[in-house]
């Protein structure tokens, strides 16, 4: 009853919010930012108190505070910079004094921010402090060198109304809240679990210790706002996670759900966990091993294994809750069970996967063994994984105007309709133009936009099980690997890159446009005054005055049977 009481209020909440926006003194022409996804997790983190001791958007002295001493001004620890970033042209409409507007992708006012200051960061160098790297493979260095904005805007917040959510409210607590049905309950000592992951028998085994040596009640407290590209869906881990409450002991454990958007940032981004979980009221917090630690282009690691135990245990004392370090958990199958790592005898085998070796299984159909997973946690997953020869995906072709994009697409198409039976939806480049984008040029910025709205909505073709084919010229990598990483989350995405030479397409010039690009009534060419940037991770690169179109379908279809998407 109660959790059907908070939806109604959200209900209602949503209906009056624009009656009480209109009762407030707003300027006629004030500007808005519709807040991306890591900005709107910020937003509801800060209003909701979750990033206290912040209570806005870090302004220029706290932010370089932030950088170079973990930090604020005021001398208390906070190693994350939570900024609001905006382009060039939204910065067009804002000026220093002004109110500004911060609404969800709905259009809804959450919020208002009196402009007080504004600034360029030095993006390289906040990636050297923050990440320790400038390698664009590491998730928050391409998030920040690709998808933020070139300006930082801060000031004075004034909180409208809480975001509005529509899934798993009973799960979603604030911390005022989760502190009250901690308090009613009579419990004192509560130890927080982070995750981004499914969890499986080693993450069980583990917090399981934690509750014996901390004598404390378990919170697992999921991060289910942006995390790293790739991950499995928050949905889906919700799901798993239910399935796993009922093998604690009855009363030990808690489950919420925390809007956080991750940076990836390994140590810091363990000390800025920390900090939140002292916010939710936590005295415990469990830190195992390659928190928040994603991997570069080669497969290893950015941090350490332990880098974020090790710096977080320096501040645990001002930190104010207690450190509970980890050493990885790994099957033993002589003991028949999971156990840290330092406590298997090394002349006996061990047994482990990573989670990228755990999506490769469910992408394969292949089964998760039982020592590794719950099996209604594999279960779970199975409905999101289902074999590769059943999921949808994205076959992605680039290359210049008159490289044979097109040509191969469709014979791909006739190929892909023999052989399987999933629905089939061609996105060619020109199609699109007519249709979705319409109202664009050709400039840099234009590009850019229509091929990101081909990568979205071939991205909800492959989430629905479909086969989405875009033929587009998609001339800078950026792009191309935003697609990629907006994708990925619902299936695969299978780049190919139809590489015939700019004197080929030339000669072909089967629209006519290389003449009249050379006679300068075509401006911006692609391959002639305008980069065409040779992508660096295509599944499969053609070059047609090798192959034939019968030859280039057939290596495609050769590389899906490969990798198990159509049976062989």
């Amino acid at each position: 009853m109660k959790n059907i009481e908070k939806w109604l209020l959200q209900i209602l909440a949503l209906l009056i919010s624009p009656l009480l926006i209109s009762s407030t003194p707003l300027p006629s022409s004030l500007p808005s930012i519709v807040l991306n996804q890591r900005q709107h997790c910020d937003l509801e983190m800060i209003m909701d108190g979750s990033f206290a001791p912040i209570e806005s958007f870090l302004n220029k002295q706290d932010y370089e505070c932030v950088l170079e001493n973990m930090r604020l001004k005021n001398g208390k620890l906070w190693p994350i910079p939570v900024v609001l970033d905006i382009s060039q042209k939204q910065l067009e409409k804002i000026q220093m004094g002004s109110q500004v507007a911060l609404k969800d992708q709905e259009g809804f006012i959450l919020a208002l921010l009196e402009v007080e200051e504004m600034w360029e960061p030095n993006k390289a160098y906040e990636a050297e402090k923050i990440y320790g790297t400038c390698d664009p493979s590491h998730p928050g260095v391409n998030h920040l060198f690709n998808q933020t904005g070139n300006v930082y805007i801060s000031g004075r917040l004034t909180k409208l109304q809480a975001p509005i959510h529509f899934d798993f409210v009973d799960l979603r607590n604030s911390p005022s809240e989760l502190k009250q049905q901690f308090e009613k309950k009579g419990i004192e000592k509560i130890v927080a679990f982070q995750t981004r992951n499914p969890m499986y028998r080693a993450q069980f085994e583990m917090t399981l210790r934690a509750i014996e040596q901390s004598g404390a009640h378990l919170l697992i407290h999921p991060a289910i706002g942006m995390t790293q590209p790739g991950d499995i869906d928050y949905f889906t881990r919700v799901k798993c996670y239910k399935k796993m409450l009922k093998h604690y002991p009855e009363g030990s454990t808690t489950l919420s759900l925390l809007p956080l958007a991750m940076r990836m940032a390994g140590p810091r981004e363990a000390l800025w966990h920390a900090i939140i979980r002292k916010n939710y009221g936590c005295t415990h917090f469990i830190i195992g091993c390659d928190h928040a630690n994603p991997i570069d282009s080669t497969g290893k690691s950015f941090y350490t294994p332990y880098a974020a135990q090790e710096l977080v245990t320096k501040y645990a004392d001002e930190l104010e809750i207690n450190i509970l370090p980890f050493k990885e958990f790994v099957y033993s199958p002589s003991e028949k069970c999971q156990l840290p790592i330092d406590e298997i005898d090394f002349e006996r085998a061990f047994m482990t996967y990573s989670e990228a070796e755990i999506r490769q299984l469910l992408n394969e159909g292949a089964e998760i063994p039982e020592w590794y997973s719950f099996p209604e946690v594999s279960e779970e997953l199975r409905k999101k994984y289902p074999p590769r020869s059943k999921q949808g995906f994205t076959l992605f072709f680039t290359g210049l105007s008159g490289s044979g994009k097109s040509t191969l697409a469709k014979g791909l198409e006739a190929k892909l309709a023999e052989v399987q039976d999933r629905p089939i939806t061609m996105l060619d480049g020109d199609i699109i133009r007519n249709h979705l984008s319409s109202e664009l040029g050709f400039s840099k910025e234009h590009r850019s936009l229509n091929v990101r709205r081909v990568g979205y909505v071939a991205s909800e073709i492959t989430k629905n099980g479909g086969i989405a084919i875009c033929p587009m010229i998609a001339p800078y990598e950026i792009d191309r690997n935003y697609n990629r990483d907006l994708i990925k989350v619902h299936g695969n995405f299978v780049e190919i890159y139809v590489s015939t030479s700019f004197d080929v397409c030339a000669s072909r010039d089967t629209k006519g446009l290389y003449n009249l690009a050379k006679e300068g009534k075509i401006k911006g060419f692609t391959g002639l005054d305008d980069p065409y940037e040779i992508p660096q991770r295509a599944e499969v690169v053609i070059d047609t005055t090798k192959f034939s179109i019968a030859e280039g379908v057939e290596l495609i279809l050769n590389y899906l049977q490969e990798i198990g998407h159509i049976n062989k």
